[in-house]
């Protein structure tokens, strides 16, 4: 493993790094002995200069034509490509993602752009018909302005594309303030943004804690230099966001948290199931919005599924993430510490299942089978808890962690009010081979985003993601929807009649016989 200490990073605001702020170290989760990067985190007062410097640039950016702007992105692209081995390997450095997701999230990025190139050329407006004569209406979209990018550090590079590319594309300049302890693959990804022919001023890194985040989006929300902001992270936290844009009657775009469920139906393949469970589950440590919740599993199958899941979480290797992996460390000491209070709601009425221990993986509580060096970094044990009931707090709270539960129910419409209990609204999954039972799952269940015989993990760039209820306001990323975000429509009417024509008042009108009826011998009478 490379232990070498990266060069400093920092907020870049228009080319230039502050030369204020406090400092913070980016570790490897994996071996915490390992300084990725030194990080110097900056100020309220940052994020307000970067808000001002995006001002004046997006007004030049918004005038490149949006297939230029199209070559923009496609330059990133290509370079996000090139780079791919590299900024995985430091994307799995930094977080402990396995090697092999982190391969996929950088892919992510690459199809991002590629579907985005060529929205460059689709921008689409209206020409719409006029209830005049000599008379024609447009419809444009603009680019909002100014984009204030707030993003979790759990996926560092793949959802910031989903925001940064759509905005760029669009004419918009943006702000991004990526998690700290993700910050190298962050300043890894805006360099190639500039790289590919971004303007410095349209793309600012503001590297910074969230306190000061905070502080700073007030402050340049007051003095009108944010126009839009996007955030993924906890749900607390996207309600204070939330608030602070109503103030300014904003709308912001949230991607929130998820306590994603899997109902599994008595006609299910549960082979099919258990793999799919033991994915969303604990695929990257449980530590996506869209990691597995509860499996809420129909009684006639709950002893043979909880059975075969326990028997392949207890056969999965948990490790050191280069290895043949399902999963490494936790992302951030923070995480760890959460995980742990997480662990406390587990009650008496639970059986708890899938490992030898819960808690932490080392010499005390080893895990059979585990890749590496347990000591070294935040491992987990992967935690069944069997027997949920609908008022457990490991039932209604995201759990962000190695953890899923299991519920049981009787009848059809029992799982779907389980389903939608928590008051999420992410992702979720069903298992069965009826398909009426897949059609009337989709219909009544509140999340935003269903898969049939899938995990509830995973996305495409061509589709729309974003959650409903406690995951978020409606917004979507990814696929054509976001674009919604990122520009507001304009429209124009243009008269060329020579004269005054005014709206419903000038309207020619037809006068019709309403009183007129049909002879009756035409219905041969």
């Amino acid at each position: 493993m490379d232990t070498t200490t990266l060069a400093s990073v920092a907020s870049v605001i228009d080319g230039r790094t502050p030369t204020s702020g406090t400092g913070y170290l980016s570790r490897n989760p994996a071996d915490l002995a390992d300084v990725v990067t030194a990080v110097r985190l900056g100020t309220a007062q940052d994020l307000v200069e970067a808000a001002r410097v995006a001002r004046t640039a997006q007004a030049e950016w918004a005038q490149v034509p949006a297939p230029v702007r199209g070559r923009v992105i496609a330059n990133l692209g290509r370079l996000v490509e090139a780079n791919q081995e590299t900024l995985a390997r430091l994307v799995t450095r930094e977080i402990g993602k396995p090697y092999a997701e982190a391969l996929g999230e950088v892919q992510e990025i690459v199809d991002t752009c590629d579907f985005f190139l060529g929205e460059g050329r689709r921008l689409y407006g209206q020409t719409v018909p006029s209830e005049m004569p000599d008379k024609q209406l447009f419809t444009f979209r603009v680019p909002v302005g100014v984009a204030a990018i707030i993003t979790a550090g759990n996926f560092p590079v793949a959802v910031p594309s989903w925001y940064l590319v759509p905005a760029l594309l669009c004419g918009n300049a943006v702000v991004w303030k990526p998690a700290e302890y993700a910050a190298a693959s962050a300043a890894a990804f805006a360099e190639l943004a500039w790289r590919a022919g971004v303007p410095a001023g349209v793309l600012g890194l503001v590297i910074a804690d969230g306190p000061s985040t905070f502080d700073g989006l007030t402050l340049a929300l007051e003095q009108r230099l944010v126009d839009k902001v996007g955030f993924t992270g906890s749900s607390a936290v996207g309600e204070k966001i939330g608030e602070l844009c109503g103030r300014h009657l904003q709308s912001p775009c949230l991607e929130l948290g998820g306590k994603n469920p899997m109902v599994i139906t008595e006609d299910a393949d549960l082979d099919l199931a258990v793999e799919g469970a033991l994915f969303s589950g604990f695929g990257s440590a449980g530590q996506r919005c869209t990691s597995l919740g509860t499996v809420i599993v129909h009684e006639d199958v709950r002893a043979e599924f909880t059975r075969r899941f326990d028997a392949a979480v207890r056969a999965a290797v948990v490790g050191e993430p280069h290895g043949p992996i399902l999963y490494g460390p936790l992302l951030d000491q923070k995480f760890a510490d959460s995980y742990e209070s997480t662990l406390d709601w587990i009650q008496p009425h639970h059986t708890v299942l899938g490992s030898t221990a819960i808690g932490r993986i080392g010499a005390e509580a080893p895990r059979e089978g585990f890749h590496g060096e347990a000591g070294t970094g935040l491992y987990y044990h992967p935690v069944i808890v069997d027997g949920v009931r609908p008022d457990d707090r490991i039932f209604l709270e995201e759990t962000f962690g190695p953890i899923v539960g299991i519920i049981g129910y009787r009848d059809f419409e029992q799982a779907v009010e389980l389903a939608n209990a928590p008051g999420y609204g992410l992702s979720c999954s069903i298992y069965t081979t009826d398909p009426a039972k897949a059609f009337r799952f989709r219909q009544r269940i509140g999340a935003g985003m269903v898969s049939v015989n899938n995990s509830t993990s995973g996305a495409e760039a061509h589709l729309p993601f974003g959650g409903n209820g406690r995951s978020g306001n409606g917004s979507r990323q990814s696929g054509i929807w976001v674009l919604d975000q990122f520009t507001r429509w304009q429209s124009m009417n243009w008269d060329f009649s020579g004269k005054l024509q005014k709206a419903q008042m000038d309207v020619a009108t037809v006068e019709p016989e309403l009183g007129y009826r049909l002879p009756e011998h035409w219905a041969g009478r």
